[in-house]
């Protein structure tokens, strides 16, 4: 036998091997798949891939063999996320509104591949996911300009699902009106409370008078219906698009970083990671003096930093409050464990309904 021969053999073997480790890789991708489907989680994770490929490509001792490795499972890795992809169609993902809104426009990004199913506020949209008409829901839980969108934290308080993910979406608003139209013609605006906070100094400057509508593209959508040239949206481009509007001006919203963050609930929690480092957690304090800076003393005590804290009322007593609050660690180690234990103590109601390695921006 040849040297030729006998490589060509051993080229054989191998490929026979890779093909039913192939075999066995895509089995586990489909069982990602199924995962990622349950828990409302994306498909592409770049800081996993980054971190597979540093740590496989170490295992190549040959040097000039590095570099062709790490094309080989980059490639794997893409034909695995091509597989999920398919496997992911028809997942459905809730959102409030209309086509064209911030909510959509985020659903899109996180989830490319699934169905985005439109409802006419943030309770029915959570609701579909309760009810398993949908497998999850993305709701905006705080806008970097015009602050916390309280109807979703009560929901989060009063409701079974879990957060798997936080993302962040670029907003840029926009001043929408029928074809036609010209800037000393428009009189009032129309758009979401959130997105007129976004604009106030906007729509001070020209002396609009305001009308809240449920979302930002269902005021797109009422604004073309109406045809009238007396009034604007305040919307996305996307809605712009979406319902033949005109772009009279961009870019409306004061701040140039305006950012609203969505969360992704489902009816499942994500199972618990070493790698896990934020966390949402909700509870309410014992009635007595003290109690809640004993409960963030706790917090602080047990190695967590508590970025954020906000307050609700908790609506069945009056000035009864619970508190939404963000903090980072890893509250399935051993030291989250002991900081729920002694949280225990001092909360009269305490549930974590989010824990996952990071906010991702997109």
């Amino acid at each position: 036998m040849t040297e030729l021969e006998t490589a060509r053999q051993i080229i054989n073997s191998v490929d026979k091997q890779m093909a039913e480790l192939f075999e066995q890789r895509m089995d586990a991708a489909k069982k990602v798949a199924e995962y990622k489907r349950l828990h409302g989680i994306q498909v592409t994770d770049a800081a996993r891939e980054a971190e597979v490929i540093k740590r496989n490509s170490e295992l190549i001792k040959n040097e000039d063999y590095k570099s062709y490795y790490i094309n080989f499972l980059q490639h794997n890795m893409d034909v695995s996320k091509n597989y999920q992809h398919r496997l992911l169609e028809g997942m459905r993902i809730a959102f409030s509104g209309v086509e064209g809104a911030f909510a959509n426009i985020a659903a899109n990004k996180v989830f490319p591949d699934a169905v985005a199913v439109p409802y006419p506020d943030f309770k029915t949209a959570y609701n579909s996911v309760v009810d398993g008409e949908c497998d999850c829901v993305i709701l905006p839980i705080e806008n970097s300009y015009n602050g916390d969108v309280g109807q979703v934290m009560d929901l989060a308080f009063f409701g079974p699902l879990y957060i798997n993910g936080v993302y962040d979406i670029g907003v840029v608003q926009n001043l929408l009106v029928v074809k036609g139209t010209t800037m000393d013609q428009v009189k009032q605006v129309i758009s979401h409370p959130q997105a007129l906070g976004q604009c106030a100094s906007y729509i001070k400057k020209h002396g609009f008078e305001t009308i809240e509508a449920v979302n930002t593209a269902v005021a797109a959508k009422q604004v073309a219906e109406m045809g009238r040239h007396d009034i604007a949206a305040i919307a996305s481009d996307e809605a712009a698009e979406k319902y033949g509007l005109k772009k009279l001006e961009a870019h409306i919203n004061e701040s140039n970083n305006n950012t609203t963050r969505f969360a992704v609930f489902s009816r499942s929690a994500k199972t618990p990671s070493k790698d896990d480092n934020h966390f949402i957690m909700l509870f309410t304090v014992t009635n007595e003096a003290g109690s809640l800076g004993k409960a963030i003393s706790i917090i602080g005590e047990n190695g967590f930093n508590l970025k954020a804290l906000k307050s609700r009322p908790t609506k069945e007593l009056i000035w009864s409050y619970y508190f939404f609050a963000e903090g980072e660690g890893n509250i399935n180690g051993d030291n989250g464990k002991k900081m729920m234990e002694e949280l225990k103590n001092k909360c009269s109601e305490i549930k974590v309904i989010g824990s996952f390695e990071k906010e991702i921006a997109l």
